[in-house]
């Protein structure tokens, strides 16, 4: 799809990332209107998520009369907390809510890798630990094994915020390996619009992130819609 798209975007109110690189990814003309999801100074878990789950829906039903083709909720680590389950109910309920196909990040991530025929990956992540297992989780429910991984371990967005492409770009290199299928950056928040291309190369090899996939997602669900 080479024409302009309008999409609605959701992201944690923190995030400073997702919609330039969206806009950078889109095609020519493109525009986002973003809705930022309140949320406190610590990374999401199980338990703030209920409330966080909350504030998106109560949000989301501006996009109702908006014009706007396609919603991206734009949150990786709320989508696989959940479970792939819970994803795709909330995925529903924010389709409900506005009137609108919706692309969640966390199901972006699962078939951008299965679309690259990615069986055993190597995985950047900025989490703690028990968010980092239930990512796993989510991609093995997709069946991919993450052989290889490493994280930030951000336990704030504060911490989260400072991250630079540099730094994501030489974790990633740490963390590579041949017997890897592909590399995924986890996380909208990470910085990777200007990295992708320069690993690809290096590894020859799929080197897939939260924000792109979730851009290629949105441009199919909003082509699918012009059918």
């Amino acid at each position: 799809m080479n024409a302009p798209l309008n999409v609605g975007l959701m992201v944690p109110i923190n995030n400073t990332t997702f919609e330039g690189e969206l806009l950078a990814w889109l095609p020519a003309g493109s525009t986002c209107t973003t809705l930022r999801i309140p949320r406190g100074k610590d990374l999401l878990t199980a338990a703030t998520l209920p409330a966080y789950k909350a504030q998106a829906l109560a949000l989301a039903a501006r996009f109702a009369g908006a014009d706007i083709e396609v919603v991206a909720y734009g949150c990786t680590a709320a989508g696989f907390i959940d479970g792939p389950a819970g994803d795709a109910e909330l995925a529903r309920q924010l389709a409900t809510a506005t009137g609108k196909p919706v692309v969640t990040t966390a199901r972006s991530m699962v078939r951008a890798l299965q679309e690259a025929g990615a069986k055993n990956i190597a995985l950047v992540t900025p989490y703690l630990e028990a968010v980092n297992v239930q990512l796993k989780a989510f991609l093995a429910d997709g069946g991919i094994r993450v052989r290889r991984f490493d994280s930030f371990y951000a336990a704030t967005v504060d911490e989260l915020g400072r991250i630079a492409a540099p730094a994501v770009a030489e974790l990633a290199r740490k963390t590579m390996s041949d017997d890897c299928d592909a590399l995924f950056i986890a996380c909208a928040q990470l910085p990777t619009r200007g990295i992708l291309d320069e690993l690809r190369r290096e590894f020859g090899r799929p080197v897939l992130s939260s924000n792109w996939a979730t851009t290629q997602h949105a441009i199919r669900a909003a082509a699918l819609q012009t059918v």
